[in-house]
Protein backbone atom coordinates (compact mmCIF):
# COMPACT_ATOMS: atom_id res chain seq x y z
CA UNK A 1 0.00 0.00 0.00
CA UNK A 2 1.04 3.53 -0.19
CA UNK A 3 1.34 5.47 2.72
CA UNK A 4 3.03 8.94 3.64
CA UNK A 5 5.33 9.16 6.69
CA UNK A 6 7.80 12.12 7.97
CA UNK A 7 11.01 12.54 6.81
CA UNK A 8 12.10 13.11 10.74
CA UNK A 9 14.61 12.65 12.66
CA UNK A 10 16.56 13.95 9.71
CA UNK A 11 15.05 17.40 10.73
CA UNK A 12 13.76 17.70 7.26
CA UNK A 13 9.86 19.21 7.30
CA UNK A 14 8.95 17.15 4.33
CA UNK A 15 6.57 14.43 4.40
CA UNK A 16 7.16 10.94 1.85
CA UNK A 17 4.65 9.18 -0.03
CA UNK A 18 6.16 5.70 0.54
CA UNK A 19 5.46 1.87 0.03
CA UNK A 20 4.87 0.12 3.06
CA UNK A 21 3.16 -3.19 3.92
CA UNK A 22 -0.47 -3.56 4.32
CA UNK A 23 -0.95 -3.90 8.46
CA UNK A 24 -2.45 -6.94 9.74
CA UNK A 25 -5.37 -5.98 12.27
CA UNK A 26 -4.15 -7.12 15.90
CA UNK A 27 -6.18 -8.35 18.62
CA UNK A 28 -9.77 -6.77 19.30
CA UNK A 29 -8.52 -4.55 16.06
CA UNK A 30 -10.22 -4.04 12.38
CA UNK A 31 -8.23 -3.45 9.03
CA UNK A 32 -9.85 -0.46 7.08
CA UNK A 33 -9.72 0.12 3.63
CA UNK A 34 -9.24 4.16 4.16
CA UNK A 35 -11.18 6.31 1.62
CA UNK A 36 -10.48 9.31 3.77
CA UNK A 37 -8.46 10.63 6.46
CA UNK A 38 -8.46 13.88 8.45
CA UNK A 39 -5.75 16.14 8.78
CA UNK A 40 -4.84 17.58 11.98
CA UNK A 41 -2.80 19.96 14.53
CA UNK A 42 -0.73 16.97 15.29
CA UNK A 43 0.05 15.76 12.07
CA UNK A 44 1.81 19.08 11.50
CA UNK A 45 3.80 18.95 14.75
CA UNK A 46 4.52 15.51 14.15
CA UNK A 47 6.17 15.96 10.73
CA UNK A 48 8.23 18.78 12.60
CA UNK A 49 9.32 16.30 15.13
CA UNK A 50 7.48 18.35 17.97
CA UNK A 51 5.10 15.12 18.69
CA UNK A 52 6.13 11.47 18.10
CA UNK A 53 3.66 8.73 17.85
CA UNK A 54 2.99 6.97 20.93
CA UNK A 55 4.76 3.11 21.73
CA UNK A 56 3.31 0.82 19.26
CA UNK A 57 1.96 3.53 16.87
CA UNK A 58 3.03 3.25 12.95
CA UNK A 59 4.90 6.18 12.30
CA UNK A 60 2.29 6.71 9.49
CA UNK A 61 0.84 10.44 10.08
CA UNK A 62 -3.43 10.18 10.75
CA UNK A 63 -4.98 10.54 13.42
CA UNK A 64 -8.71 10.05 11.68
CA UNK A 65 -10.40 7.88 9.04
CA UNK A 66 -13.49 6.57 7.38
CA UNK A 67 -13.53 3.32 4.99
CA UNK A 68 -14.83 0.00 4.54
CA UNK A 69 -13.92 -2.85 7.21
CA UNK A 70 -12.16 -5.47 5.47
CA UNK A 71 -10.72 -7.59 8.07
CA UNK A 72 -10.71 -8.00 11.72
CA UNK A 73 -8.29 -9.56 14.20
CA UNK A 74 -9.04 -11.46 16.90
CA UNK A 75 -11.97 -10.82 19.56
CA UNK A 76 -13.00 -7.68 17.16
CA UNK A 77 -16.54 -7.41 16.75
CA UNK A 78 -17.42 -8.66 13.07
CA UNK A 79 -17.67 -5.50 11.25
CA UNK A 80 -16.22 -6.98 7.85
CA UNK A 81 -17.85 -4.55 4.48
CA UNK A 82 -19.29 -2.23 7.28
CA UNK A 83 -18.31 1.56 6.43
CA UNK A 84 -16.78 3.33 9.65
CA UNK A 85 -14.71 6.10 10.59
CA UNK A 86 -12.26 5.80 13.27
CA UNK A 87 -10.21 7.53 15.95
CA UNK A 88 -6.72 6.20 15.48
CA UNK A 89 -3.48 6.76 17.34
CA UNK A 90 -1.81 7.14 13.83
CA UNK A 91 -1.37 5.57 10.13
CA UNK A 92 -4.29 7.14 8.57
CA UNK A 93 -2.46 8.40 5.67
CA UNK A 94 -3.08 4.84 3.95
CA UNK A 95 -4.79 3.16 1.73
CA UNK A 96 -5.35 0.96 4.37
CA UNK A 97 -5.34 1.74 8.84
CA UNK A 98 -5.68 -0.79 11.62
CA UNK A 99 -7.94 0.70 14.15
CA UNK A 100 -9.34 -0.46 17.56
CA UNK A 101 -13.07 -1.89 16.98
CA UNK A 102 -13.90 0.26 20.14
CA UNK A 103 -13.28 3.48 18.24
CA UNK A 104 -14.91 2.52 15.33
CA UNK A 105 -18.54 4.57 14.71
CA UNK A 106 -21.06 3.46 11.64
CA UNK A 107 -20.94 6.18 8.92
CA UNK A 108 -25.01 6.85 8.27
CA UNK A 109 -25.95 6.98 4.72
CA UNK A 110 -26.50 10.83 6.31
CA UNK A 111 -22.62 11.46 5.56
CA UNK A 112 -20.16 10.87 2.90
CA UNK A 113 -17.02 9.40 3.75
CA UNK A 114 -15.20 12.31 3.66
CA UNK A 115 -16.90 14.05 5.69
CA UNK A 116 -16.72 10.85 8.13
CA UNK A 117 -12.92 11.02 7.90
CA UNK A 118 -13.26 14.95 9.34
CA UNK A 119 -15.07 14.44 12.29
CA UNK A 120 -12.99 11.78 14.96
CA UNK A 121 -10.54 13.74 16.52
CA UNK A 122 -12.38 16.76 16.53
CA UNK A 123 -15.77 15.30 18.07
CA UNK A 124 -13.85 13.21 20.41
CA UNK A 125 -11.48 16.25 21.98
CA UNK A 126 -14.71 18.31 21.89
CA UNK A 127 -16.42 16.25 23.54
CA UNK A 128 -14.03 14.97 26.49
CA UNK A 129 -13.07 18.67 27.05
CA UNK A 130 -16.23 20.65 26.37
CA UNK A 131 -18.64 18.55 28.35
CA UNK A 132 -16.93 15.82 30.41
CA UNK A 133 -14.04 17.56 32.23
CA UNK A 134 -15.47 21.20 31.28
CA UNK A 135 -19.10 20.11 32.75
CA UNK A 136 -20.91 22.01 30.28
CA UNK A 137 -24.94 22.22 30.52
CA UNK A 138 -27.54 23.95 28.80
CA UNK A 139 -27.43 27.49 29.07
CA UNK A 140 -23.64 27.83 29.95
CA UNK A 141 -21.58 30.64 28.19
CA UNK A 142 -18.37 29.26 26.40
CA UNK A 143 -15.54 30.73 25.05
CA UNK A 144 -13.26 28.82 22.28
CA UNK A 145 -10.21 30.11 21.04
CA UNK A 146 -9.63 29.10 17.49
CA UNK A 147 -13.40 29.68 16.38
CA UNK A 148 -12.88 28.44 12.52
CA UNK A 149 -10.48 25.44 13.18
CA UNK A 150 -11.46 21.91 13.38
CA UNK A 151 -12.11 22.39 17.07
CA UNK A 152 -13.76 25.00 17.10
CA UNK A 153 -16.04 24.69 13.83
CA UNK A 154 -17.31 21.75 16.23
CA UNK A 155 -17.36 23.39 19.42
CA UNK A 156 -19.84 26.00 18.15
CA UNK A 157 -21.88 22.73 16.06
CA UNK A 158 -21.91 20.74 19.40
CA UNK A 159 -23.33 24.24 21.39
CA UNK A 160 -26.30 24.80 19.00
CA UNK A 161 -27.04 21.02 19.74
CA UNK A 162 -27.11 21.04 23.33
CA UNK A 163 -27.90 24.28 23.75
CA UNK A 164 -24.64 26.15 24.92
CA UNK A 165 -24.20 29.70 24.17
CA UNK A 166 -20.32 30.15 22.03
CA UNK A 167 -18.27 33.12 21.75
CA UNK A 168 -15.19 32.41 19.50
CA UNK A 169 -11.92 34.00 18.52
CA UNK A 170 -10.68 34.38 15.49
CA UNK A 171 -7.96 36.34 13.81
CA UNK A 172 -9.57 38.00 10.72
CA UNK A 173 -13.23 40.03 10.56
CA UNK A 174 -13.73 37.54 7.74
CA UNK A 175 -13.22 34.22 9.83
CA UNK A 176 -15.36 36.11 12.45
CA UNK A 177 -18.32 36.63 10.18
CA UNK A 178 -18.05 33.24 9.11
CA UNK A 179 -17.90 31.49 12.79
CA UNK A 180 -20.98 33.50 13.08
CA UNK A 181 -22.77 32.06 10.57
CA UNK A 182 -22.06 28.76 11.42
CA UNK A 183 -23.85 29.50 14.85
CA UNK A 184 -21.19 31.36 17.03
CA UNK A 185 -23.59 33.87 19.33
CA UNK A 186 -20.34 36.14 19.46
CA UNK A 187 -16.69 36.41 17.28
CA UNK A 188 -13.99 38.54 18.50
CA UNK A 189 -11.51 39.88 16.16
CA UNK A 190 -7.97 38.97 18.35
CA UNK A 191 -6.11 41.22 16.60
CA UNK A 192 -8.10 44.19 16.80
CA UNK A 193 -10.15 43.43 20.23
CA UNK A 194 -9.22 42.94 23.47
CA UNK A 195 -11.27 39.29 23.90
CA UNK A 196 -11.53 39.74 27.81
CA UNK A 197 -13.69 43.35 27.67
CA UNK A 198 -15.59 41.99 24.87
CA UNK A 199 -16.43 38.44 26.23
CA UNK A 200 -17.73 40.51 29.29
CA UNK A 201 -19.45 42.99 27.30
CA UNK A 202 -21.32 40.25 25.56
CA UNK A 203 -22.38 38.37 28.69
CA UNK A 204 -23.10 41.58 30.31
CA UNK A 205 -20.26 41.44 32.90
CA UNK A 206 -21.17 38.02 34.03
CA UNK A 207 -18.21 36.05 32.16
CA UNK A 208 -18.20 32.59 30.44
CA UNK A 209 -19.03 29.36 32.03
CA UNK A 210 -16.23 27.21 30.56
CA UNK A 211 -13.21 28.04 28.11
CA UNK A 212 -12.04 25.62 26.01
CA UNK A 213 -8.10 26.86 25.33
CA UNK A 214 -5.85 25.70 22.75
CA UNK A 215 -3.20 28.44 23.01
CA UNK A 216 -1.75 28.35 26.43
CA UNK A 217 0.93 31.21 27.29
CA UNK A 218 0.32 33.93 28.51
CA UNK A 219 -3.76 33.58 27.12
CA UNK A 220 -3.85 31.76 30.85
CA UNK A 221 -4.56 34.49 32.78
CA UNK A 222 -6.33 36.55 30.35
CA UNK A 223 -9.09 33.56 29.85
CA UNK A 224 -9.34 33.02 33.70
CA UNK A 225 -10.24 36.88 33.72
CA UNK A 226 -13.07 35.88 31.11
CA UNK A 227 -14.69 33.03 33.72
CA UNK A 228 -17.46 33.15 35.83
CA UNK A 229 -17.03 32.05 39.45
CA UNK A 230 -16.95 28.48 39.88
CA UNK A 231 -15.68 28.95 35.98
CA UNK A 232 -13.90 25.92 34.35
CA UNK A 233 -10.74 26.47 32.48
CA UNK A 234 -9.98 23.70 30.08
CA UNK A 235 -6.67 23.21 28.10
CA UNK A 236 -6.51 21.15 24.90
CA UNK A 237 -3.29 22.62 23.33
CA UNK A 238 0.17 25.06 24.13
CA UNK A 239 0.23 26.84 20.50
CA UNK A 240 1.07 29.91 22.32
CA UNK A 241 3.34 28.52 25.45
CA UNK A 242 3.48 25.90 27.54
CA UNK A 243 3.91 27.91 30.94
CA UNK A 244 1.56 30.62 32.13
CA UNK A 245 2.08 32.69 35.17
CA UNK A 246 -1.47 32.81 37.42
CA UNK A 247 -3.13 34.86 40.25
CA UNK A 248 -3.45 32.00 42.86
CA UNK A 249 -5.87 33.34 45.27
CA UNK A 250 -8.15 34.88 42.74
CA UNK A 251 -8.80 30.72 41.58
CA UNK A 252 -9.31 30.44 45.50
CA UNK A 253 -11.70 32.93 45.44
CA UNK A 254 -13.53 32.56 42.42
CA UNK A 255 -13.65 28.86 43.19
CA UNK A 256 -11.87 28.24 39.64
CA UNK A 257 -11.19 25.09 38.07
CA UNK A 258 -8.02 24.18 35.96
CA UNK A 259 -8.24 21.09 34.10
CA UNK A 260 -6.90 19.65 30.78
CA UNK A 261 -6.44 16.60 28.72
CA UNK A 262 -4.48 14.92 25.73
CA UNK A 263 -6.34 12.75 24.17
CA UNK A 264 -4.10 10.53 21.34
CA UNK A 265 -1.75 8.84 24.38
CA UNK A 266 -5.08 7.35 26.26
CA UNK A 267 -5.43 3.97 26.33
CA UNK A 268 -7.98 2.10 23.98
CA UNK A 269 -10.31 0.88 27.09
CA UNK A 270 -10.72 5.36 27.53
CA UNK A 271 -11.39 6.13 23.58
CA UNK A 272 -13.52 3.00 23.58
CA UNK A 273 -15.75 4.53 26.62
CA UNK A 274 -16.05 7.96 24.86
CA UNK A 275 -17.23 6.31 21.36
CA UNK A 276 -19.71 4.34 23.36
CA UNK A 277 -20.78 8.09 24.73
CA UNK A 278 -20.75 9.91 21.37
CA UNK A 279 -22.83 6.44 19.75
CA UNK A 280 -25.17 7.32 21.82
CA UNK A 281 -25.92 11.16 22.45
CA UNK A 282 -24.04 12.52 19.62
CA UNK A 283 -24.37 9.89 16.49
CA UNK A 284 -28.44 9.93 16.68
CA UNK A 285 -27.88 13.55 15.32
CA UNK A 286 -25.26 12.59 12.60
CA UNK A 287 -27.21 10.13 11.40
CA UNK A 288 -30.59 12.31 11.48
CA UNK A 289 -28.21 15.00 9.21
CA UNK A 290 -28.49 17.71 11.91
CA UNK A 291 -24.84 17.32 12.34
CA UNK A 292 -22.05 17.78 9.47
CA UNK A 293 -18.29 18.93 9.82
CA UNK A 294 -17.40 21.86 8.26
CA UNK A 295 -15.08 20.99 5.16
CA UNK A 296 -12.86 23.62 3.91
CA UNK A 297 -10.65 21.04 1.42
CA UNK A 298 -9.80 17.97 0.43
CA UNK A 299 -6.01 16.67 -1.59
CA UNK A 300 -5.41 13.32 -2.37
CA UNK A 301 -3.15 11.39 -0.49
CA UNK A 302 -0.34 12.29 -3.12
CA UNK A 303 -0.55 16.13 -1.94
CA UNK A 304 -0.94 15.46 1.43
CA UNK A 305 2.33 18.14 1.61
CA UNK A 306 -0.48 21.03 0.04
CA UNK A 307 -3.24 20.26 2.50
CA UNK A 308 0.07 20.18 5.25
CA UNK A 309 0.71 23.80 3.83
CA UNK A 310 -3.14 24.83 3.78
CA UNK A 311 -3.03 24.16 7.73
CA UNK A 312 -0.16 25.85 7.68
CA UNK A 313 -1.22 28.91 6.26
CA UNK A 314 -3.83 29.41 9.05
CA UNK A 315 -6.39 30.63 6.46
CA UNK A 316 -8.70 27.72 6.29
CA UNK A 317 -12.08 27.13 8.11
CA UNK A 318 -13.07 23.54 9.31
CA UNK A 319 -11.22 20.44 8.25
CA UNK A 320 -8.84 19.49 5.61
CA UNK A 321 -9.41 16.12 4.13
CA UNK A 322 -6.92 13.83 2.09
CA UNK A 323 -8.97 11.57 0.09
CA UNK A 324 -7.41 8.14 -0.69
CA UNK A 325 -7.18 6.87 -4.23
CA UNK A 326 -8.16 10.13 -5.80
Amino acid sequence: MMAVVAQQPDGAEELALVERPVPKPGPGEVLVKVAAAGVNRPDILQRRGLYPPPPGAPDTLGLEIAGEVVAAGEGAEPLIGERVCALVAGGGYAEYCAAPAGTCLGVPEAISLVEAAAMPETLFTVWVNLFERGFAADGDWVLVHGGTSGIGTMAIALGQLFGLHLIVTCGTDEKCLRATELGADAAINYRTQDFVEEVHRVTDRHGVNVVIDMMGGDYVPRNLACLAEEGRHVSIAVQGGATAEIAIFDIMRRRLTLTGSTLRARPVEFKTMVADEIARTVWPYVAGGKLKPVIDSVFPLSRAAEAHARMDAADHVGKTVLEIGK
